[in-house]
């Protein structure tokens, strides 16, 4: 599965984890890319990212994958990306419970919240480092050494 953001870089596991979870998973189906695998230089560097963008833009029923887009469903693909970038948003306590992502995915509550920055760094920005840091970069070793007694 993906990693919470929060759980990657400080062990910090919660019930938003799977939320967050669920969401790259919503919007791998709905644009039918792979999260992992998703880079494009001139428009984001990963999969949440680029939805973000074209969220921000008005353009998001440009991710939905052409298959999907041929259902005639777009408020329902709509309603699937919003509540998909509800529930990776950057901090955990703006993500929604999995059972209000139940209810807001069945149209059972009003219009949801508007969603907020989500966590960038899944992915391959990580490998986005600027290369000119590259030779300030260090590596340090240690060694540890265990004594017994016999």
């Amino acid at each position: 599965g993906y990693m919470a953001p929060e759980y990657a870089m400080g062990g910090l596991f919660s019930v938003k984890s799977d939320v967050f979870s669920f969401g790259v998973i919503l919007l791998e189906i709905i644009s039918g890319k792979r999260n992992s695998g998703f880079y494009l230089t001139e428009q984001a560097q990963t999969l949440l990212a680029y939805a973000w963008k074209l969220w921000t833009e008005g353009k998001e029923l440009e991710l939905v994958d052409p298959s999907l887009a041929e259902s005639g469903q777009a408020a329902e693909i709509v309603r699937c990306i919003h509540v998909g970038l509800l529930c990776v948003q950057e901090d955990p306590e703006d993500r929604p419970t999995m059972s209000e992502v139940v209810t807001l995915l069945g149209g059972q509550k009003g219009t949801p919240p508007q969603p907020k920055k989500p966590a960038f760094w899944v992915g391959r920005a990580a490998q986005e480092l600027d290369q000119s840091l590259a030779p300030n970069l260090s590596a340090n070793d240690i060694t540890v050494s265990s004594i017994s007694p016999r």
